[in-house]
Parts: C-alpha cells; structure tokens; sequence
C-alpha cells in the first residue's frame, strides 16, 4: 500500500466485500475516506453536501423543539451529525446493517465516530432498514415498537431505480412507503437521497401516500472532475 493510501479495515459481509480506506490527495494534501462494498463505491468524504442536505432540509421543513429523527444508513456519518446540529433534535436513532460501519464509528477509524458516539442524543442500531420497516409488527425502533419520528432520512441506495440490493424494493413501493408514513408524525417529513436527477415516476409514486412530496437538486463542485455535479432530496410530508 503507497504511503497516500491505506485500507483500514476489510470485511466481507452477505453483500460484498467491505471495505474501509483512506488515502491522502495528491492535489491538496487533503484526507479523504472511502467506504466500498463489492463493486460499489458508498461514500466518500469528498462528496458530502448531499448527505448533510438530506437533514438540513428535511429538519428545515420542520417547526418546533423536541424533533426525534430516524435516520436509514450511518456511512460515514454526515447526515447524523448534521441532524444533531440542528439545536431543536432531541434524538437521532441511526440504523445500519453493516455492524462493521457502526464498529469502525464507535472505535475511532472514522473522524465523525468520536462526535456521534459522545452525544447521548444518537444511538446507533444494527439492523436492516427494510426488513425493520417490512416488518408485520415492530417498527424502526427495536426497543419501542409503537414509537415515531418527526422525520425518516434514508440515504441508501444509489437512488429509486439503483439499488444496493433487491430486498430495498419494498421502501419504493406505495406500499412501503405508506409503512415509512406511519412511523411518522402528523406532519413529519419523509426525506430520501439519490445521486440522479429527479425521477418523475418516484414522485408520482409517492405523492398518493404523502399530503406533499418534491424533489430538491443539490449542486455540488467534483473536485475530481473539475465540474458542478448533483444529487436530488426527495421530501414528502404526512398531513398536519
């Protein structure tokens, strides 16, 4: 391994070969961490104004103190620290399938592990999102399964049509996501990330479950590429 990359860690899982690495950019000097699983490249700490929008306008849509947040997929950890700087969370739970990633949290290989860990606000959860919410009893919350949120933010999936597995189909369904609105709120905001465009279709799909629902485009600067690039926030709201 060259002195500007490092693999911290290695697992292999049910889904693919885990991966944890960090390497340094030749350009800047800047450190940079990678999560990658089989094939797929998860998150990188290059890329992350999409992750931390995926809270900030979620919790924006949003009035009042006491919010209990839920959030699908912990990473690298961006959305749950933007959801708890947000002064008005009294909660955030992070659910995540891969105990690898909350372990690499709680044990200090990922920069953001300390600050989540360290807030008594936020709980990590191994679990799988879409089974928890495909339950026929239960919910998201293991330990309380009548309990619900103020808002879902799921940041999964490459997007409704690319998914990590095909399990994760149930979350794109009316009928999965009439199971995301009553963990909700009266008025709570369902907010989902996806690295394409706004998808039509989706929306058509979730505006009969949901009061509102709209898609947000994040712009963002590539770096790598040296060009604006996007991602999409979809936000839907049960009624008030």
């Amino acid at each position: 391994m060259s002195a500007g990359f490092e693999e911290l860690d290695y697992q292999p899982t049910p889904m693919g070969v885990l991966i944890l690495r960090r390497r340094i950019m030749p350009s800047s000097g800047a450190e940079v961490y990678e999560i990658k699983l089989g094939d797929e490249f998860l998150m990188s700490s290059l890329f992350t104004v999409g992750e931390i929008a995926l809270a900030d306008l979620a919790l924006g849509e949003l009035g009042g103190d006491g919010i209990d947040v839920a959030v699908g997929g912990l990473g690298l950890g961006y959305t749950a620290k933007a959801a708890l700087d947000c002064p008005v969370v009294r909660s955030v739970m992070v659910v995540e399938a891969l105990a690898a990633v909350i372990e690499w949290h709680r044990g200090g290989l990922i920069p953001l592990g300390a600050r989540l860990t360290a807030d008594p606000r936020c709980r990590l959860v191994h679990g799988d999102f879409f089974a928890l919410l495909n339950a026929r009893a239960g919910g998201l919350d293991p330990d309380a399964a009548e309990r619900k949120f103020h808002a879902i933010l799921v940041d999964i999936d490459h997007s409704p049509r690319a998914l990590l597995h095909p399990s994760h189909d149930v979350l794109y369904r009316q009928d999965g996501l009439r199971r995301v609105a009553a963990h909700l709120h009266p008025g709570g905001v369902f907010a989902l990330w996806s690295n394409d465009p706004p998808d039509s279709d989706f929306l058509n799909v979730l505006r009969p479950v949901f009061a509102t629902a709209r898609a947000e485009v994040v712009t963002f600067h590539n770096p790598l590429q040296n060009r604006e690039a996007l991602c999409t926030i979809y936000l839907a709201r049960t009624p008030a």
